[in-house]
C-alpha cells in the first residue's frame, strides 16, 4: 500500500544528518596528525590553518570539490562537530586561505597522509612474485573552456591538467599526486617524484619493490635510478622507429630455444623472446633485459586474408630474472591505475579543478590524495567483512562504494548527560560496520 502524503514539517531542536560517516573522517584526520603537520606555519589570525584543512577535507569526502560548498556546512552543528571546528568558514575566506597558503598547505597534506597510512598499518599486498608493485601513471583531467593557470594541451586531446599518482600495492594506497601543467611531457621532473614516493613507500613495506610504468618513461636515465635505488622495474618499451618487420625477421632467425612460438589460431603467430642491450649514460655502460612480443597476422579475426600481413611489436624493460610470459603478465595489472584514476575524477569529482590558480590546484588534489586513502582505508576495513552492508565479494571496494554505504548513513546527534550520541536507525544496514571502523579510527588518533 503506497505511503499517504505526508506533511512536512522541520524540526526545531533535533540534529540529523545524511552523512554520519563524517564522524569516521574525523578521527581519520585526527590520526594523521594534521594538526602537528601545519604547526611549522605559525599562527593566523581567525581560523587556524588545521581548521581550514579540515573543512576542505570534509567536503571532498562529500564529493563536493568547490569552494562554494561550503556555504551549505558553516552552519552545519554536525559537519563543524565532525572536523573539530570552532566556526564554519564561508567560500570566499576558505579559497582566499587556500591561495594564500597553497603549497605549504600541500606539504602538510602530504606528511599528514603518509602518517595515516603508517597509523593505520594499512595493508600492503604484494604481487605474485613478492614483490609490492609501485605504479606511477600520468593521467589527464579535462579543464576546456577555461583560462586556468597551467591549462595546456594534454596527450588526451583536451585542454587540462596532468596528474601523476604513485600508488602501492594491490589495494592502490595513493602516495602522492604530482600535478603538472597540461602541455608538460610526463618524464619532466620525474627523478623529484621518486624522490617523494620512494622513501614513502619503503616506510609502508619492508618487500622488495616493483615499480612500474608505461612507455612515456622508456628512458635510459629511469632503468639507471631504478638500480641505483635498489627497486625492480618493468617499464613499457617505447618502440619510436622501430620497425616491426625487423623485429619479426630477428624472430625467425632465432634458435628454436631462446624464441617462443604460439599459433593461437589459424593466420595468427606470436614470437617471445629477451634481448639485452648496452647503452652508456655518464660515462658508464649499463645492461638491461627487454622482453619482445612481435604478432604477426595473415588473416584477421573475421576469416579475411590478407594482402600484406599486419605486424604488431611490444617490448617490457625490466630486471627480474623470470620468465618472458611472467614480465608481460606482471605488466598487466599496471592497467589497474586507470580504475583509480577513475575514482579521483568521477567518485571524489576531482575532473574539473575549482580553482583558477596552479598552487592551489596542486592544493586540492593533494588534499584528494588524503580523502582517497582514508575512504580506501574505511572501504577495506568495513566492507570486506561478515557485518558489512550486503555485496559482492571483492578484493576492495570502489570510492563511490563507500560513499553510499559508510559517509551517507543518516544519524541524529544528540547530546545527554555531558556526551555526545550518534542515534542510528533501527534497521541500518551499515550499524556493525560503522562501529567497528569508528572504534578503530578511534585507536588509531590516540595510539
Amino acid at each position: 500500500m503506497p505511503l499517504k502524503k505526508p506533511r512536512l514539517e522541520q524540526s526545531p531542536r533535533r540534529i540529523l544528518t545524511a552523512h554520519a560517516g563524517l564522524a569516521l573522517i574525523g578521527e581519520a584526520i585526527a590520526a594523521s596528525r594534521l594538526d602537528q603537520a601545519v604547526k611549522s606555519m605559525g599562527s593566523y589570525r581567525g581560523a587556524d590553518h588545521g581548521q581550514v584543512l579540515s573543512t576542505y577535507l570534509g567536503l571532498l569526502t562529500l564529493g563536493k570539490s568547490d569552494f562554494e560548498a561550503a556555504e551549505g556546512v558553516r552552519k552545519d552543528p554536525f559537519f563543524l562537530s565532525c572536523m573539530g571546528l570552532k566556526c564554519g568558514l564561508s567560500a570566499a575566506r576558505l579559497r582566499q586561505r587556500m591561495d594564500a597558503s597553497a603549497m605549504d598547505y600541500a606539504r602538510a597534506l602530504d606528511r599528514a597522509n603518509l602518517t595515516f597510512l603508517q597509523q593505520a598499518k594499512v595493508p600492503v599486498t604484494p604481487l605474485s612474485c613478492g614483490h609490492v608493485a609501485l605504479d606511477l601513471d600520468l593521467f589527464a583531467q579535462d579543464n576546456s573552456g577555461t583560462r586556468k593557470e597551467g591549462v595546456g594541451y594534454t596527450y588526451r586531446g583536451f585542454d587540462g591538467y596532468g596528474v601523476m599518482p604513485a600508488y602501492l600495492g594491490e589495494e592502490g594506497w595513493c602516495l602522492a599526486t604530482e600535478f603538472k601543467p597540461g602541455s608538460e611531457n610526463s618524464q619532466n621532473g620525474f627523478g623529484f617524484v621518486l624522490d617523494r614516493v620512494l622513501p614513502a613507500a619503503r616506510s609502508l613495506t619492508e618487500r622488495p619493490i616493483l615499480m612500474r610504468l608505461d612507455s612515456a618513461h622508456d628512458a635510459l636515465e629511469n632503468r639507471v635510478r631504478a638500480q641505483a635505488e635498489g627497486i625492480d622495474f618493468i617499464i613499457k618499451w617505447n618502440p619510436r622507429q622501430a620497425s616491426a618487420a625487423d623485429w619479426m625477421a630477428h624472430a625467425d632467425g632465432l634458435e628454436a630455444s631462446k624464441v617462443k612460438w604460439e599459433t593461437p589460431r589459424e593466420g595468427k603467430r606470436i614470437a617471445t623472446f629477451s634481448v639485452n642491450e648496452t647503452r652508456s649514460w655518464q660515462g658508464q655502460e649499463y645492461t638491461f633485459r627487454r622482453v619482445m612480443r612481435v604478432v604477426e597476422r595473415t588473416i584477421d579475426r573475421k576469416g579475411q586474408t590478407l594482402v600484406f600481413p599486419d605486424l604488431e611489436v611490444e617490448g617490457w624493460w625490466t630486471s627480474l630474472e623470470l620468465s618472458d610470459d611472467d614480465i608481460i603478465a606482471l605488466y598487466r595489472g599496471h592497467a589497474t591505475c586507470e580504475q583509480f584514476h577513475s575514482e579521483f575524477k568521477t567518485d571524489m569529482d576531482l575532473e574539473r579543478l575549482p580553482s583558477g590558480k596552479f598552487d592551489t590546484n596542486t592544493l586540492v588534489m593533494a588534499a584528494g590524495t588524503f580523502v582517497y586513502n582514508v575512504l580506501r582505508w574505511i572501504g577495506l576495513q568495513g566492507l570486506i567483512g561478515d557485518d558489512s552492508p550486503v555485496r559482492h565479494p571483492a578484493k576492495r571496494r570502489r570510492i563511490r562504494t563507500v560513499f553510499q554505504e559508510l559517509i551517507s548513513l543518516p544519524a541524529q546527534l544528540v547530546h545527554h548527560a555531558r556526551q555526545v550520541w550518534l542515534r542510528f536507525g533501527a534497521h541500518c544496514p551499515g550499524f556493525a560496520a560503522f562501529k567497528r571502523v569508528l572504534t578503530q579510527l578511534q585507536a588509531c588518533a590516540s595510539g
